[in-house]
């Protein structure tokens, strides 16, 4: 029968303790769920701008179909390489006119539900590239 030495033994019991790397000064997405959004330890229960760098701002959008073209110019103030559209609880893609502005600006831009946005704009802010989240939050059902 096979056995291991007390060293080997040891060894695998090791504490392992993750630490999750974050750049300074770069906003990061801790939590989410389909009524809020935690950014560091500041909790947001409304729609919100989140850039790589700066301040998160309220984003007056309730609804994907309130969505015009006036709520994209804080995003273009911001001027991010990309802008990932988190469209609420589930998938809606953003017309290709009512983005014109991100277009014209040749800022990229990619719609997906608010959860996986969030995912995908901490991937993206972690690599320190300039994106800009707009996610909406809708209310309950």
């Amino acid at each position: 029968m096979w056995q291991r030495s007390k060293a080997a033994a040891a060894r695998t019991h090791l504490p392992l303790k993750f630490q999750p790397e974050t750049a300074a000064g770069v906003n990061t997405i801790s939590r989410h769920d389909p009524e809020r959004i935690v950014i560091g330890s500041t909790v947001f229960a409304h729609s919100l701008i989140v850039p790589w760098q700066g301040e998160v701002r309220r984003w007056e959008v309730a609804h994907f179909d309130q969505l015009t073209p006036e709520h994209l110019a804080p995003l273009l103030a911001l001027q991010p390489e990309l802008v990932i559209l988190g469209s609420g609880r589930r998938l809606r893609l953003a017309p290709a006119a009512l983005m014109r502005a991100l277009i014209e600006s040749r800022i990229g831009f990619e719609s997906m539900d608010t959860a996986a946005a969030c995912r995908t704009y901490n991937v993206l802010a972690g690599e320190r590239r300039r994106v800009a989240a707009a996610l909406i939050l809708e209310p309950g059902p």
